[in-house]
């Protein structure tokens, strides 16, 4: 019998000899998140690592360790707190609270009606109004949101996909009335028309239509718009859905392919398009899991783009993307204990090599942020930033035997559901066909079921638990909110020149209509005769339709 002085001569002696005498625990998972088993130990005799072609350097390809040579020694990652609530003059107030206390983007959260596409004063917007985020209604309302906030400053993210083109000429016409040319606007708006109807289920039209005009976009901001970036390409809802960390890179990536596709098709070179798309990842509680996923997705997005799509332009190889922590990861019971949840999936994003990054806050699995929460949300990144050594170095995890595994494992899973998204005709025949659903149905079944078999532990929630909690105060929206913004869009349409609302917003429809028209142009001259979004939508729902999904069970 060996001791733990003896030399052992492998990694299966040591389990042999010394591992399997002592009991593990009982009870509990060593699997990952995504149910990727793991081994006690790894060690070269059962990790194989390749460095040149595996890891390389920063900025180089395969871009495993980061995109930028100097990464954060060079630049910290933008610091983004997801914003919005009420009216657009509320959301103006907290973007230049957080502006004030050191955040170096904006990013903008929109209300229900207007990722649904409808004005705030449709029926089906009653009770939802400048609930969830910002009432958009038309340019009025942008406008008054960035009022005093110089767009030639700031960074501009915008979470909007089905009406995404209309938020795009709103934007637009502002930053040209504060005297900011097209082509200096600077940010991200997000697009991403299929993960929608994978996962989070805001879309409006079919989906052939809806990639025409996201493919519009991509067009128009290539050419009209060369720092913005026209979609980001979201894994974050695909995760908050219940997806694994497997799936979340497999089926982003394979969105992402699918824009690439329709872009080629329309005739676009490859080169003039890629370097702005950009990435959206949930950051969830799983530490290892999640930056192994953000370094197989830098790999595979290089590979795949230079090697299938024949990109020739280093920057075209780049995966450049955003993190949130993962919102589903917080509990309602003891709040506070989100604060930590965040840090470490914070952490995870930085370590994996983030180029932006939004913390959630402690109380928002009980309604929007209060100030006070979104201030010590932003303080984590800062503290992350600045305190704690892991910026002082370029991946300070790679080579660790375990995190290589892992993010080769990854990568193999990816590409093993890229082979199945293929034999079902591609990402849209798939989606038509309730594959991504079904998958995802069937991984947040198995997590929640980990759960409830105390297999997995949430702490708080079904493991140390408080029988006597203590209310938070929480951020609650005045119900008048929503008659003021009612009042708002119905006077702006009293006093606009109708006679230009609507020869603006019959050239749509008939652009719409017609399949080789870029609808950008049309939609930027809607905007400045003040036609609404909801108006806008409802001019394409009447040329497209909308989108009925055949539901999973």
């Amino acid at each position: 019998m060996a001791t733990t002085e003896d030399k052992l001569d492998s990694t299966n002696e040591w389990r042999r000899e010394l591992y399997d005498a002592k009991p593990e625990r009982e009870g509990e998972l060593f699997s990952t998140i995504s149910g990727l088993e793991n081994e006690p130990l790894y060690t070269p005799d059962n990790v194989e690592i390749d460095y040149e072609r595996d890891l390389g350097y920063p900025g180089v390809f395969p871009f495993t360790r980061g995109v930028y040579p100097s990464m954060y020694r060079g630049k910290l990652w933008t610091m983004r707190q997801f914003a919005g609530f009420g009216t657009a003059a509320e959301t103006n107030a907290r973007f230049r609270y957080l502006l004030e206390h050191g955040q170096t983007g904006l990013s903008t959260a929109f209300d229900m009606p207007t990722l649904m596409g409808h004005d705030s004063d449709h029926p089906r917007s009653l009770g939802e109004v400048g609930r969830e985020g910002v009432a958009i209604d038309s340019l009025d309302d942008m406008e008054t949101l960035f009022e005093g906030i110089p767009l030639d400053k700031v960074s501009t993210s915008m979470t909007i996909n089905s009406p995404a083109a209309m938020l795009l000429a709103f934007y637009l016409c502002v930053g040209e009335e504060q005297g900011v040319p097209r082509d200096k606007l600077r940010g991200t708006i997000q697009t991403d028309i299929l993960k929608e109807y994978i996962a989070q289920k805001e879309f409006i039209f079919p989906p052939e239509p809806s990639m025409r005009l996201v493919i519009d976009m991509i067009q128009f901001c290539a050419e009209e718009m060369p720092l913005w970036h026209p979609v980001s390409i979201s894994g974050y809802h695909i995760r908050e859905a219940g997806s694994t960390a497997a799936q979340e890179l497999a089926f982003t990536l394979a969105d992402g392919f699918a824009y690439v596709e329709a872009c080629m098709a329309r005739g676009l070179d490859v080169d003039d398009f890629a370097p702005r798309l950009s990435f959206f990842f949930n950051a969830h509680l799983d530490f290892f899991e999640e930056i192994a996923k953000y370094r197989a997705a830098r790999r595979i997005w290089a590979r795949e783009l230079r090697d299938r799509y024949g990109a020739r332009n280093p920057r075209s190889w780049l995966m450049r993307f955003h993190t949130q922590t993962a919102g589903v990861s917080l509990t309602a019971q003891q709040p506070e204990v989100n604060i930590i949840r965040t840090a470490l999936e914070a952490l995870a994003a930085v370590l994996g090599g983030t180029q932006s990054l939004h913390t959630n806050s402690f109380d928002e699995a009980l309604a929007l942020p209060t100030e006070h929460a979104v201030r010590l949300a932003l303080r984590t990144q800062q503290v992350i930033a600045h305190e704690t050594g892991a910026v002082n170095t370029i991946d300070p995890l790679g080579g660790s035997y375990y995190l290589e595994d892992l993010t080769n494992r990854l990568e193999t899973e990816a590409y093993d559901y890229f082979g199945r998204i293929r034999k079902l005709g591609g990402v849209v025949a798939a989606i038509k066909e309730n594959f991504f659903q079904r998958e995802i149905a069937d991984a947040s079944f198995r997590y929640q079921s980990e759960v409830e078999q105390k297999q997995r532990i949430i702490v708080g929630v079904n493991r140390y638990e408080l029988e006597d909690e203590q209310p938070v105060e929480i951020l609650k929206i005045d119900p008048a909110l929503e008659r003021e913004q009612i009042d708002r869009v119905q006077a702006l349409r009293a006093r606009r020149d109708s006679g230009a609302a609507a020869s603006a917003l019959a050239e749509l429809k008939r652009s719409a209509a017609q399949e080789d028209k870029n609808l950008m142009p049309p939609i930027v001259e809607a905007s400045k005769a003040y036609v609404t979004m909801g108006e806008m939508c409802d001019a394409l729902r009447e040329v497209w339709g909308v989108w009925r999904e055949t539901p999973v069970f």
